[in-house]
């Protein structure tokens, strides 16, 4: 019954705050910080670096949630050995709750099948959206950082949610197709509000490899765009990554102690440095929430 009483006069309060247009969660409440993986071209391996990275946080004693934003071509699921059929799309029609979608994944991990969600946001209705920023706003006060698989390319729906980020990072790989894609995808970005964006390489041959591709991309980011780019890290080309993705498993947990899984644990700690390097910028949902409905409206 006390549970029950508090969550009622939660609700309460909750409405009065969204009738008045106030933001209802507490403004000293703990804030996941965020993530966001993007990459101008795809199948340069974005989603098992944020499945991989996601699980490494975990490892790390954080509590992880992995926003699956790839729109409509998800596939974070098939990667993990999970199987969901409801989505973000569900609780923005209210057939189901936010926490009725989220599943458990590797290492205890959150994982938000995200669909064609995000986007749909500036289609609800005010009350609507609201309710389910708030719901999201509530993932973000349980966890300890949010990492988002973009969708692949640079138009806006992917350049509103690096935006709203704390960290972005954008992957490419060797391929020159990849390395001239990355340099779009940050041409596109640098001219937003994102605090923190580096560069990973995947699938590297060699180490000299892929500081000769960071130097290439750097000095080409300071020569036309007047601004400069860090590299993130390296992540080699393993032959334990394919085996993994057949077996629907991360490599991270398949293969523990391999290249790309020290790499990749290499690399949480580095995002996990930079973030926390950040000062609060607030919760990430209402700022995606508000960035659409301001592109709708506009």
């Amino acid at each position: 019954m006390t549970d029950q009483a508090k969550t009622l006069r939660g609700l309460v309060e909750r409405q009065k705050a969204m009738q008045n247009g106030v933001d209802e969660s507490p403004s000293g409440s703990h804030r996941a910080k965020t993530i966001a993986i993007a990459g101008a071209k795809g199948g340069v391996g974005k989603t098992n670096i944020a499945l991989n990275l996601a699980i490494a946080l975990g490892q790390m004693d954080q509590r992880v949630c992995l926003l699956d934003a790839n729109l409509g071509l998800g596939n974070v699921e098939l990667l993990c050995g999970l199987n969901g059929y409801w989505n973000l799309s569900h609780v923005i029609i209210g057939a189901r709750k936010l926490q009725d979608v989220v599943l458990e994944g590797p290492e205890g991990i959150s994982v938000i099948p995200g669909a064609s969600g995000l986007c749909d946001l500036a289609d609800c209705s005010e009350g609507d959206r609201r309710e389910l920023l708030h719901q999201l706003a509530e993932m973000e006060q349980n966890h300890d950082y949010i990492v988002v698989d973009t969708g692949a390319g640079i138009h806006r729906a992917v350049r509103q949610l690096v935006t709203a980020a704390d960290v972005a990072l954008v992957v490419t790989t060797p391929e020159p197709t990849s390395i001239a894609d990355a340099y779009a995808g940050i041409k596109a970005l640098s001219g937003n509000d994102v605090p923190i964006m580096e560069v990973v390489v995947n699938r590297a041959e060699s180490s000299r490899q892929a500081r000769a591709i960071m130097e290439g991309l750097q000095n080409t980011v300071r020569l036309f765009l007047r601004t400069s780019i860090a590299t993130a890290g390296t992540i080699p080309d393993d032959d334990n990554v394919p085996v993994a993705v057949s077996r629907r498993q991360p490599f991270l947990i398949n293969s523990p102690h391999c290249a790309a899984s020290a790499a990749v644990r290499q690399l949480a700690r580095r995002m996990t440095n930079l973030a926390q390097s950040q000062p609060s910028r607030g919760s990430f949902f209402p700022r995606v929430g508000e960035s659409l409905t301001v592109t709708r409206a506009a």
